[in-house]
């Protein structure tokens, strides 16, 4: 199973170690337009602060980021997993996993990035700041930049098992399973069950309790109907919809009835 997870816009600290070594990310695929968005992005921040605020969509109190981004070719570097943090990344909590929902996270979670495209929980980068949505001056839309790299590399990426998107939509721009692969994605929303409203916080909370839950299951679906079953035996409220002709995902609806 691929597990597709949005990134978070706020980060922990770059890290005391060895700087970042692109040709050890995983996807290596990738590699030449990770290195363009590399090189775009520092040039902007090591130039006009100003202008790389705006282009960034960053406020004054976010302007320590630019100069954070002017580094990254020199800042330490540490496991993806240890870099994103927030609301999804609390509740996964990869840090307290056992050894084998470690292993398993390594294998199977891909965290997508403005700057990087996606990366593994264990690939070593720094902190940055740039999101999927931003436009930078040469490379333009960052989504549509990542499109044609993407729809190279995911495919195989998949394998043959289910694909679990729990990416917002921003970052499902860049890439968007096509035919077979579509066939076995299963794309979820969190919703409010009194309400049917999606609300943020607890969207992402819940969606990193699923992550955590089947990491440490162990459960190994072989579609999306298995995975459905699988997260309802977990506990989970699931409302599924299969796709009404082939070469389109699954839909499911995690009902939760309490906001935390």
């Amino acid at each position: 199973m691929l597990v597709l997870l949005p990134p978070s816009e706020g980060k922990a600290p770059s890290g005391s170690g060895a700087p970042l070594k692109p040709e050890s990310l995983s996807l290596p695929g990738l590699a030449a337009a990770r290195a363009a968005v590399l090189d775009e992005l520092v040039e902007l921040c090591a130039g006009d602060e100003d202008k790389a605020r705006e282009v960034l969509g960053l406020s004054e109190g976010l302007r320590g980021e630019v100069a954070k981004n002017a580094e990254l070719r020199t800042a330490g570097a540490r496991p993806a997993g240890e870099i994103y943090t927030g609301v999804l990344y609390d509740a996964l909590d990869l840090a307290s996993l056992d050894a084998e929902a470690r292993q398993r996270a390594a294998g199977c979670l891909l965290v997508f990035s403005g700057l990087w495209g996606a990366v593994r929980v264990t690939d070593e980068i720094p902190s940055y700041r740039c999101s999927m949505g931003v436009k930078l001056p040469g490379l333009g839309a960052l989504a549509a930049h990542w499109r044609a790299p993407m729809a190279q590399v995911l495919p195989e990426a998949a394998g043959d098992g289910p694909v679990l998107d729990l990416r917002s939509s921003a970052y499902a721009a860049a890439w968007k399973p096509k035919g077979e692969v579509a066939g076995r994605t299963a794309t979820v929303r969190v919703l409010h069950a009194p309400t049917r409203k999606v609300v943020s916080h607890f969207n992402k909370a819940t969606k990193g309790r699923i992550v955590r839950s089947l990491l440490t299951s162990g459960a190994a679906p072989e579609g999306p109907a298995e995975l459905v079953e699988v997260l309802r035996d977990l506990g989970y409220e699931v409302e599924a919809e299969a796709p009404a002709k082939a070469g389109k995902p699954w839909s499911l609806d995690v009902l939760v009835t309490e906001v935390h």
